[in-house]
Protein backbone atom coordinates (compact mmCIF):
# COMPACT_ATOMS: atom_id res chain seq x y z
CA UNK A 1 0.00 0.00 0.00
CA UNK A 2 1.24 3.46 -0.63
CA UNK A 3 1.94 5.50 2.03
CA UNK A 4 -0.24 7.93 2.59
CA UNK A 5 -3.53 6.06 1.15
CA UNK A 6 -6.52 6.30 3.51
CA UNK A 7 -7.93 2.81 4.79
CA UNK A 8 -11.39 2.03 4.51
CA UNK A 9 -13.70 -0.52 6.01
CA UNK A 10 -17.12 -1.14 4.83
CA UNK A 11 -19.87 -3.76 6.04
CA UNK A 12 -22.77 -5.12 3.33
CA UNK A 13 -20.27 -4.54 0.36
CA UNK A 14 -21.75 -7.12 -2.09
CA UNK A 15 -25.08 -5.00 -3.11
CA UNK A 16 -25.64 -2.24 -5.65
CA UNK A 17 -24.56 0.48 -3.49
CA UNK A 18 -21.12 -1.54 -2.01
CA UNK A 19 -19.94 -2.94 -5.03
CA UNK A 20 -20.43 1.09 -6.88
CA UNK A 21 -18.60 2.34 -3.94
CA UNK A 22 -15.90 0.38 -3.18
CA UNK A 23 -15.24 0.86 -7.32
CA UNK A 24 -15.70 4.47 -6.69
CA UNK A 25 -13.04 4.27 -3.81
CA UNK A 26 -10.06 2.04 -6.11
CA UNK A 27 -10.48 4.43 -8.02
CA UNK A 28 -9.42 7.29 -6.02
CA UNK A 29 -6.59 5.21 -4.78
CA UNK A 30 -8.63 3.99 -1.38
CA UNK A 31 -7.26 1.05 0.39
CA UNK A 32 -10.87 -0.92 1.00
CA UNK A 33 -11.54 -3.45 3.75
CA UNK A 34 -15.13 -5.21 2.57
CA UNK A 35 -16.88 -7.29 5.75
CA UNK A 36 -18.44 -9.95 4.24
CA UNK A 37 -21.23 -12.81 5.55
CA UNK A 38 -19.28 -16.06 5.56
CA UNK A 39 -19.95 -17.82 2.32
CA UNK A 40 -21.94 -14.69 0.59
CA UNK A 41 -23.14 -16.01 -2.70
CA UNK A 42 -22.53 -12.90 -4.05
CA UNK A 43 -19.31 -11.88 -2.61
CA UNK A 44 -18.33 -12.80 -6.59
CA UNK A 45 -19.50 -9.43 -6.76
CA UNK A 46 -16.36 -7.85 -5.64
CA UNK A 47 -13.82 -6.65 -7.61
CA UNK A 48 -10.34 -9.00 -7.47
CA UNK A 49 -7.84 -6.11 -6.57
CA UNK A 50 -4.32 -6.05 -4.59
CA UNK A 51 -6.27 -2.79 -2.91
CA UNK A 52 -9.33 -4.84 -1.64
CA UNK A 53 -9.26 -7.11 1.17
CA UNK A 54 -11.82 -9.50 2.13
CA UNK A 55 -12.60 -10.16 5.55
CA UNK A 56 -15.62 -13.12 6.46
CA UNK A 57 -17.95 -12.18 9.51
CA UNK A 58 -21.20 -12.30 10.30
CA UNK A 59 -22.84 -9.14 11.25
CA UNK A 60 -23.38 -10.24 15.32
CA UNK A 61 -19.85 -11.02 15.41
CA UNK A 62 -18.71 -7.53 14.50
CA UNK A 63 -16.87 -7.12 17.73
CA UNK A 64 -14.27 -9.95 17.06
CA UNK A 65 -12.51 -7.92 14.04
CA UNK A 66 -11.29 -5.62 16.56
CA UNK A 67 -8.40 -8.20 17.27
CA UNK A 68 -8.44 -9.48 13.33
CA UNK A 69 -7.59 -5.82 11.69
CA UNK A 70 -4.85 -3.11 12.32
CA UNK A 71 -6.04 0.48 13.73
CA UNK A 72 -4.98 3.24 11.44
CA UNK A 73 -8.29 2.84 9.46
CA UNK A 74 -9.84 6.27 8.41
CA UNK A 75 -13.54 6.20 7.48
CA UNK A 76 -16.48 2.99 8.44
CA UNK A 77 -19.25 2.57 5.98
CA UNK A 78 -21.74 0.97 7.20
CA UNK A 79 -24.29 -0.61 5.03
CA UNK A 80 -25.01 -4.17 6.27
CA UNK A 81 -28.81 -4.75 6.99
CA UNK A 82 -30.86 -7.54 7.49
CA UNK A 83 -34.50 -7.95 6.50
CA UNK A 84 -34.91 -5.27 3.58
CA UNK A 85 -37.40 -6.99 1.48
CA UNK A 86 -41.06 -8.03 2.33
CA UNK A 87 -42.26 -9.37 5.29
CA UNK A 88 -39.05 -9.14 6.96
CA UNK A 89 -39.60 -5.36 7.25
CA UNK A 90 -42.01 -6.09 9.45
CA UNK A 91 -39.81 -9.24 11.62
CA UNK A 92 -39.66 -6.67 14.46
CA UNK A 93 -36.97 -8.92 16.05
CA UNK A 94 -34.82 -8.96 13.48
CA UNK A 95 -35.18 -5.58 12.79
CA UNK A 96 -34.22 -4.51 16.24
CA UNK A 97 -31.12 -6.51 15.61
CA UNK A 98 -30.37 -4.39 12.95
CA UNK A 99 -29.98 -1.47 16.01
CA UNK A 100 -27.74 -2.99 17.75
CA UNK A 101 -25.60 -4.43 14.95
CA UNK A 102 -25.04 -0.49 13.86
CA UNK A 103 -23.99 0.38 17.27
CA UNK A 104 -21.60 -2.50 17.40
CA UNK A 105 -20.14 -0.92 14.45
CA UNK A 106 -19.48 2.10 15.61
CA UNK A 107 -17.80 0.53 19.06
CA UNK A 108 -15.66 -1.56 16.01
CA UNK A 109 -15.08 1.82 14.12
CA UNK A 110 -12.90 3.72 17.55
CA UNK A 111 -11.28 0.52 17.79
CA UNK A 112 -9.53 0.63 14.00
CA UNK A 113 -9.35 4.24 14.73
CA UNK A 114 -12.33 5.52 12.27
CA UNK A 115 -12.52 9.49 12.24
CA UNK A 116 -15.71 9.16 10.16
CA UNK A 117 -18.46 6.55 10.45
CA UNK A 118 -21.03 7.08 7.51
CA UNK A 119 -24.45 4.87 7.74
CA UNK A 120 -26.71 4.09 5.58
CA UNK A 121 -30.35 5.03 5.84
CA UNK A 122 -33.86 5.10 4.19
CA UNK A 123 -36.58 7.40 3.02
CA UNK A 124 -38.69 4.43 5.01
CA UNK A 125 -37.20 6.73 8.09
CA UNK A 126 -39.81 9.64 6.96
CA UNK A 127 -43.32 7.26 7.12
CA UNK A 128 -45.30 8.09 4.20
CA UNK A 129 -45.26 11.47 2.99
CA UNK A 130 -45.87 12.77 -0.94
CA UNK A 131 -43.94 15.17 -2.27
CA UNK A 132 -39.71 16.70 -1.14
CA UNK A 133 -38.10 14.80 1.56
CA UNK A 134 -35.67 17.32 3.44
CA UNK A 135 -33.28 15.91 5.25
CA UNK A 136 -34.38 17.88 8.75
CA UNK A 137 -38.52 17.34 8.43
CA UNK A 138 -40.15 15.53 11.06
CA UNK A 139 -39.80 11.14 10.70
CA UNK A 140 -42.83 9.13 11.18
CA UNK A 141 -41.98 5.50 9.93
CA UNK A 142 -44.94 3.21 9.32
CA UNK A 143 -43.06 -0.30 9.52
CA UNK A 144 -40.63 -2.08 11.35
CA UNK A 145 -37.71 -1.25 8.53
CA UNK A 146 -38.19 2.29 8.87
CA UNK A 147 -38.69 2.71 12.49
CA UNK A 148 -35.58 0.49 12.96
CA UNK A 149 -33.12 2.42 10.46
CA UNK A 150 -34.32 5.84 12.18
CA UNK A 151 -33.53 4.78 15.30
CA UNK A 152 -30.20 2.95 14.33
CA UNK A 153 -29.31 6.57 12.73
CA UNK A 154 -30.07 8.33 15.73
CA UNK A 155 -28.39 5.96 18.42
CA UNK A 156 -25.08 5.73 16.28
CA UNK A 157 -24.89 9.32 15.93
CA UNK A 158 -25.60 10.12 19.68
CA UNK A 159 -22.60 7.11 20.55
CA UNK A 160 -20.30 8.57 17.60
CA UNK A 161 -20.17 12.35 19.92
CA UNK A 162 -19.71 10.18 22.84
CA UNK A 163 -16.65 8.38 20.97
CA UNK A 164 -15.57 11.32 19.03
CA UNK A 165 -16.34 10.06 15.41
CA UNK A 166 -17.61 12.31 13.12
CA UNK A 167 -21.10 10.95 11.86
CA UNK A 168 -23.26 11.30 8.77
CA UNK A 169 -26.59 9.52 7.80
CA UNK A 170 -27.19 8.99 4.26
CA UNK A 171 -31.15 8.42 3.20
CA UNK A 172 -31.15 6.96 -0.08
CA UNK A 173 -34.75 7.45 -2.08
CA UNK A 174 -35.06 4.95 -4.90
CA UNK A 175 -31.57 3.75 -6.44
CA UNK A 176 -30.44 1.30 -9.23
CA UNK A 177 -27.49 -0.51 -10.12
CA UNK A 178 -25.22 -3.37 -10.91
CA UNK A 179 -25.92 -5.68 -8.38
CA UNK A 180 -29.64 -4.27 -6.83
CA UNK A 181 -32.58 -6.65 -5.76
CA UNK A 182 -34.08 -8.29 -8.63
CA UNK A 183 -37.62 -7.68 -7.14
CA UNK A 184 -37.07 -3.76 -7.55
CA UNK A 185 -39.36 -2.26 -10.19
CA UNK A 186 -35.92 -1.35 -12.63
CA UNK A 187 -34.75 -4.48 -12.46
CA UNK A 188 -37.81 -6.62 -12.61
CA UNK A 189 -38.41 -4.72 -15.62
CA UNK A 190 -35.48 -5.31 -17.39
CA UNK A 191 -34.87 -8.60 -16.77
CA UNK A 192 -38.12 -9.35 -18.61
CA UNK A 193 -37.54 -7.06 -21.39
CA UNK A 194 -34.01 -8.83 -21.74
CA UNK A 195 -35.86 -12.09 -21.55
CA UNK A 196 -38.04 -11.72 -24.63
CA UNK A 197 -41.25 -10.31 -22.84
CA UNK A 198 -43.44 -8.49 -25.51
CA UNK A 199 -46.18 -7.29 -22.92
CA UNK A 200 -45.98 -6.34 -19.68
CA UNK A 201 -48.45 -4.85 -17.04
CA UNK A 202 -47.91 -1.77 -14.43
CA UNK A 203 -50.11 0.83 -12.81
CA UNK A 204 -50.87 3.68 -14.32
CA UNK A 205 -47.43 5.25 -13.11
CA UNK A 206 -48.48 8.41 -12.34
CA UNK A 207 -46.35 8.96 -9.60
CA UNK A 208 -43.90 11.11 -9.52
CA UNK A 209 -40.40 9.76 -9.07
CA UNK A 210 -36.74 10.49 -8.01
CA UNK A 211 -34.12 7.90 -9.43
CA UNK A 212 -30.07 7.96 -8.32
CA UNK A 213 -27.83 5.65 -9.98
CA UNK A 214 -25.64 3.43 -7.56
CA UNK A 215 -22.31 4.69 -9.30
CA UNK A 216 -23.60 8.62 -8.61
CA UNK A 217 -24.41 7.43 -5.18
CA UNK A 218 -21.14 5.58 -4.62
CA UNK A 219 -19.33 9.31 -5.25
CA UNK A 220 -21.97 10.59 -3.16
CA UNK A 221 -20.95 8.69 -0.52
CA UNK A 222 -17.19 9.40 -0.86
CA UNK A 223 -17.36 13.09 -0.85
CA UNK A 224 -19.64 12.64 2.04
CA UNK A 225 -16.84 10.45 3.99
CA UNK A 226 -14.31 13.42 2.50
CA UNK A 227 -16.21 16.62 3.12
CA UNK A 228 -18.99 15.55 5.11
CA UNK A 229 -20.35 17.78 8.24
CA UNK A 230 -20.57 15.69 11.59
CA UNK A 231 -23.79 15.20 12.78
CA UNK A 232 -25.64 15.50 9.08
CA UNK A 233 -28.64 13.58 7.60
CA UNK A 234 -28.29 13.76 3.73
CA UNK A 235 -31.16 12.71 1.61
CA UNK A 236 -29.14 10.97 -1.49
CA UNK A 237 -31.65 11.39 -4.72
CA UNK A 238 -31.04 13.23 -8.47
CA UNK A 239 -33.02 15.88 -7.04
CA UNK A 240 -35.26 15.59 -10.13
CA UNK A 241 -38.38 13.91 -10.95
CA UNK A 242 -40.10 12.41 -13.66
CA UNK A 243 -43.25 10.52 -14.04
CA UNK A 244 -42.68 6.67 -13.35
CA UNK A 245 -44.13 5.51 -16.61
CA UNK A 246 -41.56 7.92 -18.27
CA UNK A 247 -38.51 5.91 -16.52
CA UNK A 248 -40.42 2.30 -17.62
CA UNK A 249 -40.89 3.64 -20.86
CA UNK A 250 -37.34 5.04 -20.90
CA UNK A 251 -35.71 1.52 -20.26
CA UNK A 252 -38.39 0.07 -22.81
CA UNK A 253 -36.99 2.13 -25.74
CA UNK A 254 -33.24 1.13 -24.52
CA UNK A 255 -34.18 -2.41 -24.66
CA UNK A 256 -36.73 -3.56 -27.13
CA UNK A 257 -38.66 -0.51 -28.30
CA UNK A 258 -41.41 -3.10 -29.59
CA UNK A 259 -42.35 -4.21 -26.84
CA UNK A 260 -46.26 -3.19 -25.29
CA UNK A 261 -46.19 -1.48 -21.77
CA UNK A 262 -49.76 -1.97 -20.38
CA UNK A 263 -50.36 0.94 -17.98
CA UNK A 264 -53.43 1.17 -15.69
CA UNK A 265 -53.38 -3.04 -15.56
CA UNK A 266 -52.19 -3.12 -12.25
CA UNK A 267 -53.94 -1.69 -9.23
CA UNK A 268 -51.86 0.60 -6.74
CA UNK A 269 -50.74 -0.53 -3.24
CA UNK A 270 -52.70 0.39 -0.59
CA UNK A 271 -51.55 4.06 0.36
CA UNK A 272 -48.88 4.18 -2.24
CA UNK A 273 -46.78 7.19 -2.30
CA UNK A 274 -47.33 9.27 -5.24
CA UNK A 275 -44.66 11.88 -4.97
CA UNK A 276 -40.80 11.06 -3.58
CA UNK A 277 -38.37 13.71 -4.15
CA UNK A 278 -34.77 14.14 -2.70
CA UNK A 279 -33.78 17.41 -1.73
CA UNK A 280 -30.23 17.10 -2.36
CA UNK A 281 -29.20 21.06 -1.36
CA UNK A 282 -27.11 20.77 2.05
CA UNK A 283 -25.32 17.56 0.09
CA UNK A 284 -24.38 19.40 -2.60
CA UNK A 285 -23.53 22.70 -0.04
CA UNK A 286 -21.27 20.68 1.98
CA UNK A 287 -19.50 18.38 -0.60
CA UNK A 288 -20.24 19.74 -4.34
CA UNK A 289 -21.85 16.96 -4.81
CA UNK A 290 -24.34 17.11 -8.09
CA UNK A 291 -25.35 13.92 -10.09
CA UNK A 292 -23.75 13.23 -13.44
CA UNK A 293 -25.17 10.09 -14.76
CA UNK A 294 -28.65 10.16 -16.80
CA UNK A 295 -31.68 7.51 -15.76
CA UNK A 296 -30.88 6.45 -19.66
CA UNK A 297 -26.89 6.33 -19.21
CA UNK A 298 -28.06 4.60 -16.33
CA UNK A 299 -29.31 1.90 -17.80
CA UNK A 300 -27.29 1.70 -20.78
CA UNK A 301 -24.44 0.83 -18.31
CA UNK A 302 -26.31 -1.55 -16.05
CA UNK A 303 -27.03 -3.57 -19.25
CA UNK A 304 -23.71 -3.00 -21.28
CA UNK A 305 -24.75 -0.71 -23.91
CA UNK A 306 -22.89 1.80 -22.46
Amino acid sequence: MVMGTKKIIITGPTGAVGTALISELLEYNYAVTAVCRPHSKRMGNLLQRDELTVVECELGSLKTLTNKLSRDYDYFFHFAWDGTYGDSRQDIVLQQKNIQYTLDAVYLAKELGCKVFIGAGSQSEFGHIDGVLHPDMPCNPDNGYGIAKLAAGSLSRILCQQLGIRHEWCRILSMYGKGDSEQTLVMSTIKKLLNGDKELDFTKGDQVWDYIYSADAARAFRLVAEKGRSGAIYCFGSGKTRLLRDYITAIRDIINPSAKLNFGTLPYYPNQVMHLEADISNLTADTGWKPQISFEDGIRDLIGKG
